[in-house]
């Protein structure tokens, strides 16, 4: 931000900060043992896998190739792969979901707020680093928990936690738990599901994180992005918006790039 404001001693101050805290999660936070980012006791780690140890990545933190393998916990049922989503904690602990319910537990239940935070984290992984963990089907099946799974007594609702196994809101008819709207949804449609990938340049960054066999069709339309309206639709064979097949951006209703796949798509400079 210092550099876009064109504040260089600011920009220094911050990276020096930066820095420091980088090292200090790669230094202090990752357990070997584990293969992930923990958190910390007084003394020692706390010596369990949450789902808070993705974090790292919502800010593009780790650089070191090793500490992908904290990624394969997202696909293991022993992990925090469960029926309606992500769990907060890991479910092969001994005192996963142990503490009872109604008092703000974070030990195992699904709690969107978290389940958005990773679903962040893992967009980032996915599109900024050269990995080979996680393939876009795996991206896709937790965001169609994390969406099926914001209904309540058959409406639309998304509270504070739910049920890891049964999607049960365990604090669904209390009045503080219909407020949860904090999930970041939206971000995690346009950046991740579709894939507009924020930039400070002039160039627009689309990487759809959908199999292609999954849908044959969608738009996200009359995003404002760097002062333009933008338009990103997928039609698989031109019959749904008669406009073409393929992939195609639009930016203030011209067509700036275009793919017949469902892949990334870099349109350069086109936002002058």
């Amino acid at each position: 931000m210092g550099l876009l404001a064109g504040n260089e001693g600011i920009a220094m101050k911050y990276a020096l900060k930066a820095d420091t805290l980088k090292q200090l999660v790669e230094g202090k936070l990752w357990n070997e043992r584990h293969q992930f980012f923990e958190t910390m006791r007084t003394d020692s780690s706390a010596n369990v896998r949450e789902a808070i140890g993705y974090i790292p990545w919502y800010f593009n933190l780790p650089d070191a190739r090793k500490h992908d393998v904290a990624w394969k916990e997202v696909m293991d049922e022993k992990g925090f792969l469960a029926p309606y989503g992500l769990t907060t904690a890991e479910r092969r602990h001994p005192e996963f979901r142990t503490r009872g319910v109604g008092k703000c537990e974070w030990d195992g239940a699904i709690w969107p707020f978290a389940s958005a935070q990773t679903l962040t984290a893992m967009a980032n992984f996915m599109n900024n680093y050269p990995q080979t963990v996680l393939t876009d089907s795996v991206y896709f099946r937790q965001m169609e928990l994390y969406v099926e799974s914001q209904y309540h007594r058959g409406r639309p609702y998304i509270g504070e936690y739910l049920d890891e196994v049964t999607g049960y809101w365990l604090k669904g008819d209390q009045e503080r738990s219909r407020y949860y709207n904090h999930s970041t949804f939206n971000d995690l449609v346009i950046t991740g599901l579709v894939g507009l990938r924020p930039r400070t340049d002039n160039t627009i960054e689309v990487n759809p994180l959908i199999p292609e066999d999954k849908w044959n069709w969608f738009c996200l339309d009359n995003v404002l992005y760097h002062g333009h309206n933008i338009s990103i639709v997928w039609d698989k064979d031109g019959s749904r918006y008669h406009a073409g097949k393929g992939l195609r951006v639009y930016v203030n209703g011209k067509l700036v790039g275009q793919s017949d796949r469902l892949q990334r798509l870099i349109c350069k400079d086109v936002l002058n």
